[in-house]
């Protein structure tokens, strides 16, 4: 057994021999970080089958905003499976469905009327979003960006740009969908002389309209305020405002993906507050369950009642159980502050990664908006070479003393810290201590 921090053999003995029964039943293509099973956790830290603690900076991958098990979110799930599990809310009706409709409504940007509906996965969620701005604008076509990542079905694979990853040896996904480019500051192509980096990728934009696609046609632009999966890209605000007049200008549905960067992450629930501009309608999933499987889709009202009864929903979206902790996820944001965690964690990574960034040349770039954090890893600081190989020596190397953590971006090189927005501050120092140390022995 372990502490965080300290060498330990991945996987180890119990672990071992659940890797031999995943190969004999779990098919390749369920990819994972490593070999490492939990048996219990609580917070920001888990412990695995063989007794080795670790502190978690992937969260579920960005569900765990609240932390493993918050004792409150048991108690509700709990509380609700007493009462009853399942209906389908077609079927039989229930208040919470109703008053989590509420909660994100009340917490979403916009003076106009709202509606939500839930759904299962992310991916659902904005399957359900373009059914519904397909509906409502009469239109087709939809653009999505480069290194998008919006699901792995067959519409939000079309959505997603990485196609090695995520869309290799499909077929035709990506039909009715055109590729945008997406802001990205550290590796921007264009020529900017006389230009801003939002307004280099503006006028790509605005070029599509020219000889791509015409904007009259399309029925909504999907973005993501941050690109979580796309190695955490962050626009600038001017670029996010120019997508707005875009839409306003041409009748287009503007949709914010903020199904990992959402729920209070950036400092604010939803991260497109922090680039000052409101989006027709906001997806969400992974934290908004604290843990159990539920997504969002807000929208105006106007937009969301286009779409005729059975049109749109499904079987378990929106259980019991996951509405129940839904709600309590809301009351311990608000209760204890989270937003204001958020700012204050972020404080604290920053130090350490800007200490980081100055000792190791392998860093060429940090992103962040408080708890939305990109760190991108070259080869070379002039030529920006992705340094994947090197990068998953480090995470390796992470996952063997207690920190577990996971690479984004379509090369792989560029490392985005998911901690639970309850961490210790000790344990996140202590993370990212071993992060430091990690880099430094692969590196030397």
């Amino acid at each position: 057994m372990s502490k965080a921090g300290e060498a330990r053999v991945v996987p180890g003995e119990k672990a071992q021999k659940l890797v031999a029964r995943r190969e004999a039943s779990v098919p390749r293509g369920i990819g994972h970080l490593g070999p490492v099973y939990i048996a219990d956790g609580k917070g920001a830290k888990m412990t695995d089958v063989d007794g080795n603690e670790y502190i978690d900076f992937v969260g579920g991958i960005g569900c765990l905003n609240i932390g493993h098990s918050h004792p409150e979110v048991v108690a509700a799930i709990k509380e609700q499976a007493d009462k009853f599990m399942h209906t389908c809310f077609h079927a039989v009706q229930y208040e919470s469905y109703v008053e989590l409709a509420e909660k994100v409504i009340a917490s979403a940007p916009g003076d106009f009327e709202k509606e939500a509906m839930f759904a299962n996965s992310g991916a659902e969620a904005v399957e359900n979003a373009i059914k519904i701005a397909r509906r409502y604008t009469g239109r087709f076509n939809v653009i999505a960006f480069e290194r998008a990542f919006h699901g792995r079905t067959l519409l939000t694979m079309g959505l997603t740009s990485q196609v090695k990853m995520y869309k290799y040896g499909y077929g035709p996904t990506d039909v009715g969908i055109y590729r945008a480019p997406y802001p990205y500051e550290y590796r921007c192509p264009y020529n900017l002389d006389n230009k801003t980096v939002a307004q280099a990728y503006l006028d790509q934009l605005e070029e599509m309209n020219k000889t791509t696609v015409p904007f009259d046609s399309v029925a909504a632009i999907l973005f993501e305020p941050i690109q979580g999966e796309g190695g955490y890209v962050i626009p600038p605000k001017e670029y996010v405002e120019g997508l707005r007049k875009i839409c306003d200008d041409n009748g287009i549905v503007l949709i914010s993906d903020e199904i990992q960067v959402g729920m209070g992450r950036s400092g604010k629930t939803w991260m497109i507050e922090q680039h000052g501009v409101v989006p027709d309608m906001i997806t969400s999933a992974k934290s908004i369950g604290a843990g159990t499987v539920l997504s969002a889709l807000v929208g105006r009202k106007e937009m969301m009642n286009a779409v005729d009864p059975g049109g749109i929903g499904g079987t378990f979206g929106g259980n019991p159980l996951s509405t129940a902790a839904g709600l309590k996820a809301f009351e311990i944001m608000e209760r204890d502050n989270i937003l204001d965690r958020a700012v204050k964690l972020g404080a604290i990574a920053k130090k350490k990664m800007d200490a980081m960034q100055e000792k190791y040349d392998i860093i060429g770039d940090v992103r962040q908006v408080n708890c939305c954090i990109g760190i991108e890893f070259v080869n070379d600081r002039a030529t920006k070479e992705p340094a994947t190989a090197t990068l998953g020596a480090i995470v390796k190397e992470c996952i063997e003393h207690g920190l577990l953590i996971m690479a984004g971006g379509p090369s792989h090189n560029v490392l985005r810290p998911l901690f639970p927005l309850v961490i210790d501050e000790a344990d996140l120092e202590k993370g990212f201590d071993i992060l430091a140390d990690a880099i430094g022995k692969v590196t030397a």
